[in-house]
């Protein structure tokens, strides 16, 4: 076997696990797999004849590229993820995307994007990939004391947006419920989504949910049904203000749309407010439910 093939060999070995880290340091998936292969190509002109932990370095080497891409973010001045779809990195599969995007928990992304660089790489590495702080320290140029700092001070932020005490008994229903709700939108099951809803369940979407257009409002479980079927790719679960909702993230860590429920006496959802309004979005703690 050729170095080149033994390295290749290491790299894939390490490569999906390279691209949560990315992902989730950097919200986007194309901005992950951008870090990735900038990995690849410091693998390939390093001297790695005396490295015994290849994962370790490999680790070290795509969050640094990932740390001067947060910096560089924020010395632009931009938000994350403003790339158009079709900017996306080749190769990408949406449906990847979306699952990936659900296994970090949509809402917590949203949460990350508050950190600074230094605390986003630092809570990531510690308290998501259980990498020790004598590591991440070189990592961020902190003491090894000063990355422990970080590492709390940013778990103290993502805490504060998740419950302090287990959910009530009837949040856990209602979360069962929205999921429920979910999984039979995006598979286009009508009879599912009629179950789970109210017969004479209410829909209310603002004009930004309308896209400009006037606020709309559409009544009972038949017709709002026909609205959701098949139309929740980019859904999931979170908590709204402590009470399960839906949250719609077209891009990963994006957010564009909020979802209030509200439950009837049998449980079922009797009433859906959704906003687009940027206003009443960044007036919401949202919670990974």
């Amino acid at each position: 076997m050729s170095e080149k093939d033994k390295l290749l060999g290491d790299f894939e070995a390490n490569r999906a696990r390279l691209r949560g880290i990315a992902y989730r340091m950097l919200g986007s998936t194309a901005e992950a797999e951008d870090a990735v292969q900038e990995t690849w190509l410091r693998l390939q002109r390093a001297d790695t004849s005396g490295v015994e932990n290849m994962a370790g370095w490999l680790t070290t080497v795509v969050s640094r590229i990932c740390l001067d891409m947060l910096r560089s973010r924020e010395t632009r001045a931009e938000q994350p993820l403003e790339e158009e779809p079709d900017a996306r990195a080749p190769g990408i599969d949406p449906a990847g995307e979306l699952e990936l995007a659900r296994s970090v928990g949509l809402a917590l992304l949203v949460v990350l994007e508050e950190l600074s660089p230094p605390e986003r790489v630092a809570f990531v590495l510690h308290d998501l990939f259980d990498r020790p702080f004598f590591e991440i320290a070189p990592i961020i140029g902190k003491t090894e004391e000063a990355a422990r700092q970080l590492a709390s001070r940013a778990r103290r932020r993502v805490r504060g947006t998740e419950l302090t005490s287990p959910p009530a008994p009837d949040v856990a229903a209602q979360c069962e419920i929205v999921e429920a709700f979910l999984a039979a939108s995006r598979n286009g099951d009508l009879e599912r989504l009629v179950a789970v809803l109210d017969p004479d369940v209410v829909l209310r979407a603002d004009s930004p949910a309308m896209r400009g257009a006037p606020a709309t409002e559409v009544r009972g479980a038949a017709a709002v049904s026909k609205l959701y079927r098949g139309r929740a790719q980019g859904a999931g679960l979170a908590l709204l203000d402590g009470r399960p909702g839906i949250v719609v993230t077209p891009r990963a860590g994006e957010l564009m749309l909020l979802s209030r429920l509200g439950f009837g006496d049998d449980g079922r959802i009797a009433a859906i407010d959704v906003t687009g309004d940027p206003e009443r979005l960044r007036a919401t703690e949202i919670t990974v439910a």
